[in-house]
């Protein structure tokens, strides 16, 4: 596994050009085959390999067994990237509704609910409206460093877990977020290292597509350079705004650390966002508050049951 030599192995450049480049490959070779919808494969009864399912990623499974709807039905397809947006932003508003803990107190509350608000509006200035309806392409959502094999020079020799890869936006593909050993919240907040790393990726994918040719990544009408979409993604925040998609816990992180500055640049005092955004999130806002409130009472209650750990006034 990549991951038992990462820590070791990284920071040697000869090593991480060599897994950048066989990463690369896979990536275009992916990107090369246009798919008409945002969804994931099935093989039906008769053997054959479909695209008629719901794009399923980990992270909406997880939500899911931790019985929050997701509203998502099983035979489900997407043919605009925006109806994809505003299904998967109606998950992040119900983990928020079902989730016991989904809070910390009432100011924790106004902050989630202001940026999931703004998030709702704010998502058409992060993507092509040239590539709302396509095309989309096949991407390995769960691609961590245990789920790469690599030989002693690094080199990819195979791929394992691929029950998560889905079609999606093809603004959506970008680099992993491990390339540096830090979470998500962690690279939003510090983004030098980060960015340097990412950069090199993107460089070496473009060398790798030069050498595939001109109309080695047309798909359709439209000519597409994975490599230029990727780093157009990242001046303009697109990279951002699919990663708090894609983090039902770093959303809010990257939000308030890289979506937020990108609107407020020319106007530094913000000091009523919070007193007037989060009304917007919901009509039932208040109630909604006062429930969530309640809920982590009672979840605390219920936690401290089960590791025996009594009240004070107890």
């Amino acid at each position: 596994m990549l991951s038992s030599t990462w820590l070791e192995k990284h920071q040697n450049p000869e090593y991480r050009h060599t897994l950048f480049r066989d990463f690369s490959r896979i990536l275009l070779s992916l990107a090369r085959i246009p798919l008409p919808l945002i969804g994931s494969f099935v093989i039906d009864k008769n053997g054959f390999l479909k695209l008629e399912n719901r794009p399923l990623s980990l992270e909406i499974q997880a939500l899911e067994n931790d019985h929050i709807p997701t509203d998502m039905p099983r035979d489900y397809t997407y043919s605009t990237v925006e109806s994809y947006i505003v299904d998967l932003l109606r998950i992040h508003n119900n983990r928020l509704r079902h989730q016991a803990n989904a809070i910390n107190n009432i100011s924790d509350y106004i902050n989630q609910t202001a940026a999931l608000a703004t998030m709702q509006t704010t998502f058409p200035s992060f993507f092509t409206r040239e590539l709302c309806r396509g095309p989309f392409a096949f991407t390995l959502t769960d691609l961590h460093a245990s789920n790469i094999f690599v030989d002693d020079d690094w080199h990819i020799t195979s791929l394992i877990d691929l029950e998560w890869g889905c079609s999606r936006p093809i603004e959506m593909l970008r680099t992993p977020t491990w390339l540096t050993n830090k979470l998500v919240d962690e690279i939003a907040e510090e983004t030098t290292d980060y960015n340097a790393v990412r950069s090199e990726f993107i460089e070496i994918m473009a060398d790798e597509e030069k050498k595939l040719g001109p109309d080695s990544t047309k798909q359709g009408p439209i000519p597409i350079k994975l490599s230029e979409i990727m780093n157009r993604s990242c001046q303009s925040g697109t990279f951002w705004f699919s990663l708090a998609l894609a983090s039902p816990t770093g959303l809010f992180s990257v939000f308030y650390k890289q979506i937020q500055p990108r609107f407020i640049e020319h106007c530094p005092e913000h000091d009523a966002f919070h007193e007037t955004v989060p009304w917007y999130w919901a009509r039932d806002f208040v109630g909604v508050g006062a429930a969530k409130q309640q809920d982590r009472v009672d979840y605390d209650t219920r936690l401290k049951s089960e590791f025996g750990v009594l009240d004070d006034a107890s």
